[in-house]
């Protein structure tokens, strides 16, 4: 199959941040960049009218003005342009099944409006069989701040993370930056006491995810000799460790399980909080 990196156009700012994102990714793996708009209206193809008469002409002019600033920063990057007679949602869950990588803009939010996302974002991350990168306005100006910048990962230590672990070392290496693995882990009720936490079961905790985490890690360095992954663990719960890690980070890859119970939210509270808060792009992979 192809190699194609899709990116959700909507006229908005934050959709061409999102696209000029996605082709530098695009170029990094050496992907062709679909540019995707979808509205339902959408003539037949061709329409040979003038263009005060087309009503397909906004939308073509929305993706022939993105491809034109695209190529110009990528001249070699093989460039698309797709428009789809469809609701956003529905098209880009079609799309993303048929992508190595589905890319869309999120808004840059304040903290109060911090816990909504647009319903088409929260829908594809949700269902989307391959990962999809969610991209803040402000990514753009951290992604080229001269301070050395790293790939993070949130890593559980309980079911499978191959997916997980692949994409986070893939994108470090294309990158050429360290790979920061983060395991929050809370504290369980005994390793309280009344004067604080007691050191000797905080310590057994911590030295115990360190030799799973290493254990997990250990075939992943040598498939990825050029990357140094830098693993932490944080008696923190899970979520609270991810977004205090995360201010530093290039890209924050988090998992999502492709099969929950039928009353479980899609998204675990992992995911949820790194795409409601952290500040850089945020990757969320499917996996078993």
């Amino acid at each position: 199959m192809e190699s194609v990196v899709t990116v959700g156009l909507d006229g908005s700012p934050e959709s061409m941040t999102a696209a000029r994102w996605a082709a530098d990714e695009a170029e990094r793996r050496k992907a062709t960049l679909r540019l995707l708009h979808a509205w339902p209206p959408l003539a037949p193809e061709p329409t040979v009218v003038p263009s005060e008469l087309d009503q397909n002409y906004w939308a073509r002019r929305l993706v022939r003005h993105a491809r034109a600033e695209l190529q110009a920063r990528h001249p070699g990057l093989l460039i698309i342009g797709s428009l789809v007679a469809d609701d956003a949602q529905n098209a880009l869950l079609q799309a993303a099944s048929e992508s190595e990588l589905t890319v869309l803009g999120s808004l840059g939010l304040t903290p109060a409006e911090s816990y909504f996302l647009g319903s088409v974002s929260m829908a594809l991350v949700a269902r989307a069989t391959r990962p999809v990168v969610l991209v803040r306005p402000e990514s753009r100006e951290q992604g080229s701040s001269p301070v050395p910048r790293s790939v993070m990962v949130a890593l559980k230590l309980h079911g499978p993370c191959d997916d997980l672990l692949a994409f986070a070392f893939e994108a470090a290496a294309a990158r050429g930056v360290p790979l920061q693995v983060v395991h929050g882990r809370s504290l369980p009720l005994h390793a309280h006491t009344p004067w604080g936490v007691d050191h000797d079961v905080a310590e057994e905790i911590t030295q115990d995810a360190e030799k799973q985490l290493g254990q997990v890690l250990h075939p992943w360095r040598e498939k990825f000799p050029g990357v140094e992954p830098v693993d932490a663990v944080r008696l923190e719960s899970p979520a609270e460790a991810l977004v205090r890690a995360a201010e530093g980070a290039e890209l924050l890859v988090v998992g999502r399980r492709k099969h929950r119970p039928p009353l479980a939210p899609r998204l675990g509270p992992v995911a949820h909080a790194a795409l409601h808060h952290a500040r850089c792009p945020v990757a969320v992979v499917p996996h078993d």
